[in-house]
């Protein structure tokens, strides 16, 4: 593992950090619009008085916190990259490998740092079943890993493309405590709530730093997932996620996609279905996200 200068500063001097995913740059963002972003996102740890500290593999090493030279190199390789999920980060590095990590990555790597708090987008959850099938067996690894990793993970929800309602009940059976910002609702990535009530609500960043101390002295081991709505100007409207959800998944039917493809094909036709009104509101939530784990970092480290 190789930790930047200035990520190592900070952690020896117990200053707070926020770990950010590459996934959402190789793999979520367009060629251009992912290293323009990249910026933005450090920018905002920076602005709310935390440091930024951006993960992936590269050449089979473990990075915490990326030089401008590495961004620009892991937003120009883009999709080509490997997707590393925690299961992945061994072959990643044996063979050598590049590689953007997943949250689930992410969260193994920035709890070995000694990282306590994570911004991203949308968390991965349980898949809806494939056409013609009662129930899906596919469950993101982001989901386990939370459950047995002592991180806070700040995003919004999970897409709508997901089961949301499957995601809460693995939640609760991890032992993993969901928090609400500012709303009784779980979100729903595009939209600001789903109609699934959450047990806990916080409101501010000093009461989600109690809770992760309390939960970190009482609790099972797990993480904590702390869910911010995307802001209220930049939501989605129901009409167009309506409808944008409906034409996906009827595309998804008749070409006969399964399993693990479903979602990157739902996501795919609301990008470009939606003329660029799904991407400015990704990009707008995990403005808001990082910024809300960098506020949470400094609590914990204030407190």
């Amino acid at each position: 593992m190789r930790i930047t200068d200035e990520v190592a500063g900070a952690l020896a001097d117990r200053l707070p950090v926020v770990a950010l995913e590459s996934t959402l740059l190789a793999h979520g963002l367009p060629p251009g619009r992912n290293r323009e972003v990249a910026t933005e996102v450090e920018n905002a740890v920076r602005a709310a008085g935390a440091v930024p500290a951006t993960i992936a593999v590269l050449d089979g090493q473990i990075r915490v916190g990326l030089t401008g030279t590495e961004l620009d190199r892991l937003c120009a390789a883009g999709s080509g990259l490997a997707k590393l999920s925690a299961r992945d980060l061994g072959p990643a590095i044996a063979l050598h490998h590049d590689g953007a990590t997943t949250i689930a990555g992410t969260s193994v790597i920035a709890h070995a740092a000694g990282i306590p708090v994570f911004g991203t987008g949308g968390l991965g959850g349980v898949h809806l079943p494939p056409p013609g099938d009662a129930l899906s067996w596919d469950v993101s690894a982001d989901l386990d890993v939370l459950s047995s990793t002592p991180i806070t993970v700040v995003c919004s929800g999970v897409k709508s493309v997901l089961d949301i309602s499957a995601t809460i009940e693995v939640l609760e059976t991890r032992s993993v405590p969901v928090l609400g910002y500012r709303t009784g609702f779980f979100p729903a990535f595009y939209r600001r709530e789903s109609r699934f009530a959450l047990s806990w609500r916080v409101e501010t960043p000093e009461e989600v730093a109690a809770v992760v101390r309390a939960h970190r002295e009482h609790g099972p081991g797990s993480g904590v997932l702390l869910t911010n709505p995307i802001p209220a100007a930049d939501e989605m409207s129901q009409d167009l996620h309506d409808r944008l959800l409906a034409e996906g998944m009827a595309r998804v039917a008749e070409d006969g996609v399964r399993g693990g493809d479903v979602t990157p094909v739902l996501l795919d036709h609301f990008h470009t279905a939606s003329a660029g009104v799904s991407l400015d509101a990704n990009v707008a939530l995990v403005l808001s996200n990082v910024t809300l784990a960098a506020e949470v970092a400094v609590a914990l480290h204030t407190s």
